[in-house]
């Protein structure tokens, strides 16, 4: 069937905006379960495809290295292709990936699958935000549709950890899987809900041809270089040679298509600040989760849903406190809230720092749990706000591409790191219940390092003399 040529009223609004709200909000679910599904399942995943933990740690880094490597070109994509061609082409890309990862048992599948999905999901984020902006008018309308959407993107995590706890215990396999149905049926609904719009075309496409692989070349490179580093040596070619290639290739995207993104960071100081505090709010936080996941399964021989129940408290009061969070920051103000935001979570790392084998739950494991959850409740949605503060509109959705982007690729590039220095210390693939007392002080060493350069960053946006900010 041949569609009607789009009218103005198509372009500029949705016929239907709630049930654009319902399609863009389960999309951004489905998006933010990615890690948490995968985090849980991974020693299952590792042991039944007999997979060491450096391999096996590319179906979480993978992800988010293919999310957060394209974000910074999602919109130029979707200038080229439309909002709605875009939309419907990356949820039909994620459901397919979805699809061939559940199937997959080659690491090399299953990792570019994973790649695939994050490349979807970039482009579905970037479409996200500005459907809704141009469906909802300035007002309540728009910052209920906000709030709800936001408040499915905090629950995202949560959502995850349940699934796979649940969704593991049947089959690894499912945890992989059953996004594609889900996609789908988003599909479908998109293809009713999503507004038809015409390509804007930029005459962008081979500056992007060129600068998109550069970048996420550069990343993967890092990640491989990090992960191999503590198992082969710093100094082995291939470690070495990655990590030197990796950083090459970074440089050389600053000119080739990174001329944009620089200048931007230093004319809006709260942006860089916010950049580097939410990658290392977010990037301490998935590497512990590793570090605890295996601890409560590979070590202490708990279940994937008992690991999935034991590790809520760190993401359900985010989303408890989500439909709040604005008030609070227009309250204290954002930079206070993000120093603060920063601090707690430095505190559980310290306090893991003393984590061992034998080490129980509700006295090594809960504590941390909990200052991390707190740091997180205080700190995320004033970290938006940090990232956009001062930034004209026409630069903002930039701002939020680039801001995204570290949150993605610090996190890829800590899980990637501590996954290295897990097995290094350990003397083994896979962390198993004959991990040494030490087996752990490298890697929590990183997550607190980590977590002490976003303190510093965010005790360097304080405002002078108290003033709130």
């Amino acid at each position: 069937m041949t569609a009607a040529p789009a009218s103005a009223t198509d372009t500029d609004q949705a016929r239907h905006p709630w049930g654009l709200l319902l399609v863009l909000s389960g999309n951004m679910l489905l998006d933010a379960l990615e890690v948490a599904v995968l985090i849980v399942a991974l020693p299952t995943i590792a042991a039944d495809l007999a997979l060491p933990l450096v391999q096996a740690q590319w179906l979480v880094s993978g992800f988010a290295l293919g999310f957060g490597g394209s974000l910074l070109f999602g919109r130029r994509i979707v200038d080229l292709l439309g909002r709605r061609r875009a939309y419907l082409l990356a949820m039909a890309g994620f459901a397919l990936a979805s699809a061939v990862a559940g199937l997959a048992s080659a690491v090399v599948a299953l990792v570019a699958a994973r790649l695939v999905k994050g490349f979807c999901a970039a482009l579905t984020a970037t479409t996200g935000l500005a459907m809704i902006s141009t469906a909802f008018p300035a007002g309540r309308a728009r910052d209920r549709a906000l709030s709800v959407y936001t408040l499915l993107g905090a629950s995202g995590f949560s959502v995850g950890l349940v699934l796979s706890g649940l969704l593991t215990s049947v089959s690894w396999r499912w945890t992989l899987l059953f996004p594609a149905p889900v996609a789908l049926g988003l599909l479908l609904a998109a293809r009713r809900h999503v507004p038809r719009d015409p390509p804007r075309p930029t005459g962008g496409g081979a500056h992007l041809a060129a600068s998109a692989p550069v970048f996420l070349a550069g990343a993967v490179l890092l990640a491989y270089g990090l992960v191999s580093g503590p198992v082969r040596g710093w100094t082995d070619p291939w470690a070495a040679g990655a990590l030197l290639l990796g950083g090459a290739l970074l440089i050389l995207f600053r000119y080739v298509g990174g001329a944009t993104v620089a200048p931007l960071l230093r004319a809006h100081r709260s942006l860089a600040q916010a950049a580097i505090g939410a990658g290392a709010l977010n990037g301490s936080y998935w590497g512990l989760l590793l570090v605890l996941t295996l601890h409560l399964q590979a070590v202490r021989g708990g279940t994937p849903l008992g690991t999935a129940v034991a590790l809520l408290p760190a993401s359900v009061p985010l989303a408890l406190s989500a439909p709040w969070a604005g008030r609070v920051v227009r309250r204290i103000g954002a930079a206070r809230l993000v120093a603060l935001g920063a601090a707690l979570p430095l505190l559980g790392y310290l306090l893991a720092l003393r984590l061992d084998p034998a080490s129980g739950y509700l006295t090594a494991v809960l504590p941390t749990l909990l200052l991390v959850s707190l740091g997180f409740v205080l700190s995320f949605a004033a970290l938006h706000v940090r990232a956009t503060e001062g930034v004209p509109v026409a630069l903002r959705e930039r701002a939020t591409a680039t801001y995204q982007t570290a949150v993605q690729l610090t996190g890829a590039l800590t899980v990637a790191l501590v996954a290295g220095l897990l097995v290094a210390a350990g003397g083994a693939p896979t962390p198993s219940p004959a991990l040494t007392a030490g087996g752990y002080q490298p890697a929590l060493l990183v997550i607190a390092a980590v977590g002490a350069i976003g303190f510093l960053v965010a005790l360097a946006g304080l405002p002078p003399g108290g003033r709130r900010a």
